[in-house]
């Protein structure tokens, strides 16, 4: 199966004063399938944005190219900008007019048939029906996003870029904007640093520093990578001390921690379990729980 979007070889220096050169992409190549939600992490100014804006052909790339749905991002820009959707939190939108002529305005530029009735849909989707006809100056935060949301549904890509599309989100309106992301069948490239999003939303990652795409795969396979043995969080009510040191000075076990409610253990063998399990039988314990990397701890290994 081919690529959605591939990058080959993409780079893009700045020019500054003074002479001065800063290379924000170097050399990124990448691929991205039909229907992946792939996560672009890293910290700021490792090119997160420079990459996305050159995706969605808002600057060109000073060596390389892409491939987006089967167009150069160089020779057929105009075909490219037809498959995609570009969210920057709330700021695709206009504030001086209704949100229903801003929906209307984007339908009339991207050709929508049949928008009147798309508009009423995804109102009605996103909890945005009685607020159509309101000006979008006295809309909440939530629901700005949520109308940049309904901008991209409407104009219906195939492909969405989003940059840090809950910024200032409270956690109830986060939540019900990554369910509706997650329902769609479209390809998805999110930038955020909201690491707890990223995980609920993508099912692939790729991450990025110094302009360069250090690492990239499903979770899964990074943990494989980077969690050394298996990490076991165990709650336990008494005699914490003592199972601490009973644990630490068995050599199938690589490391001990105390924290809040108990320990934490990394186990250096699956193999292992049956000796643990002997070791903890003979005290009281509330809760034993393997632990995998969550995105955050991922994240702080490679980067």
């Amino acid at each position: 199966m081919d690529p959605i979007i591939k990058t080959v070889n993409l780079s893009k220096e700045y020019r500054l004063k003074h002479h001065q050169r800063i290379l924000a992409l170097n050399n990124v190549n990448l691929e991205v399938y039909k229907g992946e939600k792939l996560g672009l992490l890293g910290p700021n100014g490792a090119g997160k944005t420079t990459f996305v804006s050159i995706l969605t052909t808002l600057i060109q790339p000073t060596t390389g190219y892409a491939i987006i749905n089967g167009y150069n991002i160089l020779n057929d820009p105009n075909k490219v900008k037809k498959n995609i959707g570009l969210m920057f939190g709330s700021e695709m939108i206009y504030y001086r007019i209704t949100g229903y002529r801003n929906l209307k305005f984007f339908a009339k530029i991207y050709e929508v048939p049949d928008y009147e009735q798309k508009i009423k849909e995804i109102a009605r989707m996103l909890e945005l029906d009685k607020w159509m006809n309101e000006y979008v100056e006295r809309y909440s935060t939530g629901m700005k996003t949520k109308l940049s949301i309904a901008r991209m549904l409407l104009i219906d890509p195939n492909i969405f870029f989003l940059d840090e599309p809950t910024l200032g989100l409270d956690v109830p309106t986060t939540n019900f904007i990554i369910e509706q992301l997650k329902d769609l069948d479209k390809t998805i490239i999110l930038c955020s640093h909201d690491m707890s999003i990223v995980d609920k939303l993508c099912d692939r990652f790729a991450f990025i520093n110094h302009g360069k795409i250090i690492k990239e795969g499903k979770k899964k396979d990074l943990e494989n990578v980077f969690q050394k043995g298996i990490e076991i969080l165990i709650e336990i009510t008494r005699n914490r001390l003592e199972l601490f040191n009973k644990l630490s000075m068995l050599d199938f076990i690589l490391e001990c921690h105390e924290v809040k409610d108990g320990l934490t253990l990394i186990l250096k063998d699956r193999d292992d379990y049956k000796k643990l399990i002997s070791v903890l039988q003979s005290y009281e314990l509330t809760k034993i729980e393997e632990q995998a990397l969550s995105i955050e701890d991922l994240f702080l290994k490679i980067i």
